[in-house]
């Protein structure tokens, strides 16, 4: 009877003119597992809107973060909260970015623009053209190339360069092979026709022609960035459980979201 109640004097306050009644803030995350060609996936959305998404590297000493768990002690001495973290781009054996990384609009290691004249089956990841950039600026996220996207002129508060690209402008890479036996576990990000961003890493072993199409085909996502695969790929997300360990000793540049 109290609840009947209550929500009469709801309706009638709302009739009247009364006071409103708070709305629920929207969540900026939204995580959870998919299927997808018969391997499973944890796809990340994030609400650009109301999120506090970034790039961490080094800390105050200058030393590289290397783990989500030094990222969310970093977060949470500022009274905050690491709600969501993922690797976020190739990086060298001392953990520095192997291409561009800016943070808070400053130019920390400069783009990459170096190629290797090999097989294509032996060429490196980060090195099978085109790669990209996965940037935030003031109006929101982006993935482009990276020839493409030094030829933009609007400044960006962060970005990382990685690659391949997996998707461009709605076309897989073009080095991608249907039924690769290279499969292993993948990450990567796209910025989707509805404007969200979505991060994706999966459970099991996939080929980048798979991998790719998730993006395209499942997650409508028309430009998408690989950021690492195997022992480099990771994820925190802890309202799954989820708080990876790179086998490599440690990250590079890493995406959070700090609520």
């Amino acid at each position: 009877m109290r609840v009947f109640l209550r929500a009469l004097t709801i309706a009638a306050l709302a009739l009247m003119g009364g006071p409103e009644i708070a709305a629920e803030p929207a969540n900026p995350l939204s995580c959870g597992r998919q299927p997808f060609e018969g391997a499973g996936f944890v796809i990340c959305t994030i609400d650009l809107q109301t999120a506090r998404l970034r790039l961490f590297w080094q800390g105050p000493d200058g030393r590289p973060y290397r783990t989500f768990a030094n990222v969310a002690m970093a977060v949470s001495n500022d009274g905050k909260s690491l709600t969501f973290a993922m690797n976020a781009g190739m990086y060298t054996d001392d953990f520095s970015p192997m291409g561009l990384y800016i943070e808070d609009g400053e130019e920390r290691r400069p783009v990459n623009t170096a190629g290797i004249r090999q097989e294509a089956g032996l060429v490196p990841n980060f090195y099978k053209k085109p790669n990209g950039v996965f940037f935030l600026d003031a109006k929101g996220a982006g993935i482009l190339p990276t020839q493409a996207f030094l030829q933009r002129r609007n400044k960006v508060r962060f970005a990382t360069q990685s690659g391949p690209m997996l998707v461009i402008d709605g076309k897989l890479h073009p080095a991608f092979i249907p039924g690769s036996t290279d499969r292993r576990r993948r990450s990567g990000v796209g910025v989707c026709e509805d404007g969200t961003l979505r991060f994706a890493i999966s459970d099991d072993p996939v080929n980048f022609h798979d991998f790719a199409r998730l993006f395209r085909d499942e997650l409508n996502c028309p430009d998408a960035l690989f950021l690492d695969g195997g022992r480099g790929a990771g994820i925190y997300v802890p309202a799954l459980g989820m708080k990876d360990w790179s086998g490599h000793g440690g990250y590079g540049p890493i995406v959070g979201l700090i609520e």
